[in-house]
C-alpha cells in the first residue's frame, strides 16, 4: 500500500540530528576516508557511485519507469554535513531520504534509493513518484559549501539521468525543492549558482572527460 499524498517532507534534517546522536554512538558510521563502499552499477556516463542503502522505512519500493514515469530531477541541499545526512537515512524513523547525497570536498557520491524505488524526498507524493531526488552537503545560507567538484559531480549524475530517462535538460525539469509545489523549503537556496550548473549539465560528456584525465 503506498503512502498517503501528504506523507511527512522530504526531511527536516536539523530537527532529527539530536535523536541520532545516542545511536550514533551505537552505529558509528564509517570516516568517508576509509575503505571505499561498494560501487553501485549504472550505464556508462553516471560518476562513480557508492552504494550506502537508506533504511526501507524511508522510501517505496517500486518498479520505475515503468511503473512511474521519470520526467523530474530535483535539486536538494543537505542542511546537515555529509556523514549525518547518511545516517539520518538510515534512520527508520526519520521517514525521508533522497536518491543520491554529493559530499562537498570531493564530490564523492553515495546513492541511497535505487532509481527504480520512489525515494521520498520533495514532500509531494506526485514528484516523488516522477523524479530523482539529489542531495548536496551544506547549507543554503553559506556558500562555501558549493564547491567545484560538488557542481562538478553532480552535475555529470544530473546529465546522466536525463540521458537515461530522455528528460531534457533545462530548468523545466530540473528544479530546486523549492519549486515543487506545496514545499516549505527553499533549497538550494540563493547561493546555488543555477546558470553554471545547467552549463555542467549541458556540457557533458565534455566535463566527464576532464574529470577522468
Amino acid at each position: 500500500m503506498e503512502p498517503d499524498q501528504r506523507f511527512p517532507a522530504r526531511r527536516r534534517l536539523l530537527t532529527g540530528v539530536a535523536a541520532l546522536a545516542a545511536a550514533a554512538a551505537l552505529t558509528p558510521l564509517a570516516p568517508a576516508a576509509a575503505a571505499p563502499r561498494k560501487r553501485s552499477t549504472h550505464p556508462a556516463g553516471y560518476p562513480t557511485l557508492h552504494w550506502d542503502p537508506a533504511d526501507p522505512a524511508n522510501y517505496t519500493a517500486a518498479n520505475r519507469p515503468a511503473q512511474y514515469a521519470i520526467d523530474t530531477v530535483v535539486i536538494h541541499v543537505t542542511q546537515e554535513t555529509f556523514p549525518d545526512t547518511l545516517r539520518l537515512f538510515q534512520n527508520p524513523e526519520h521517514k525521508a531520504a533522497a536518491h543520491y547525497v554529493v559530499r562537498s570536498a570531493d564530490g564523492y557520491t553515495a546513492q541511497c534509493v535505487r532509481e527504480r524505488d520512489v525515494a521520498w524526498h520533495a514532500g509531494n507524493w506526485d514528484y516523488n513518484t516522477r523524479s530523482i531526488g539529489i542531495e548536496h552537503e551544506g547549507w543554503v545560507d553559506d556558500p562555501k559549501w558549493f564547491t567545484e567538484s560538488l557542481y562538478t559531480h553532480s552535475a555529470m549524475l544530473t546529465s546522466a539521468i536525463c540521458d537515461r530517462y530522455r528528460i531534457p535538460k533545462d530548468r523545466k525539469h530540473i528544479i530546486g525543492h523549492v519549486e515543487v509545489p506545496g514545499t516549505d523549503h527553499t533549497d538550494p537556496g540563493q547561493y546555488w549558482d543555477w546558470a553554471h550548473y545547467m552549463e555542467l549539465v549541458n556540457g557533458m560528456p565534455f566535463w566527464e572527460g576532464l574529470l577522468h584525465m
